[in-house]
């Protein structure tokens, strides 16, 4: 962990003991990258509300922190793709541009493990797929997050206004 990755005010898993936490490590509240929760954290809960164009958002500026062939990257940069996926879906009725993001995420999540940063990677992939064969299986659909299907609060759409308004 280096210190830009250290986020003492994120929280530990609601529930399970998901790949990045570990309750005996101090920094980020036990998080190998703190920051990495809070943008999961942050971006689940604004896809399952179908702010797809934000939830990517909080994906994609956190993705920029890490180097090609990390496992941290080949997570984010599948999670953007996720968004991007349910968004040319959900506001433009493109299931051709679906599939193509939705391809490209099932690569780059590969190899994640299945409970990454408190997310239900293996069921992401699972639906990913199913919806490679039948777009609908993701309209409702929403992300499990340490066992729980959150939605987005104030505080989440704060973050990615934050985000779009730059530091």
């Amino acid at each position: 962990m280096c210190i830009r990755d250290r986020d003492y005010a994120v929280a530990p898993p609601i529930s399970g003991s998901p790949t990045g936490w570990d309750p005996d490590r101090g920094a980020s509240n036990g998080w190998e990258h703190g920051t990495l929760r809070r943008a999961v954290v942050h971006g689940v809960r604004l896809f399952n509300d179908g702010e797809f164009h934000e939830s990517h958002d909080c994906f994609e500026l956190e993705w920029y922190n890490y180097g090609r062939g990390r496992t941290e990257s080949a997570f984010l940069h599948g999670m953007v793709q996720v968004a991007a996926g349910a968004y040319k879906r959900a506001d433009f009725g493109d299931d051709s541009g679906m599939r193509s993001l939705f391809r490209t995420a099932l690569q780059y999540l590969e190899d994640v493990p299945d409970d990454y940063y408190g997310v239900d990677v293996l069921e992401v992939r699972e639906t990913m797929a199913a919806a490679l064969e039948e777009p609908a299986a993701i309209d409702g659909w929403r992300i499990p997050l340490d066992g729980e299907r959150p939605t987005a609060r104030a505080v989440d759409r704060e973050y990615a206004a934050d985000l779009e308004n730059g530091p």
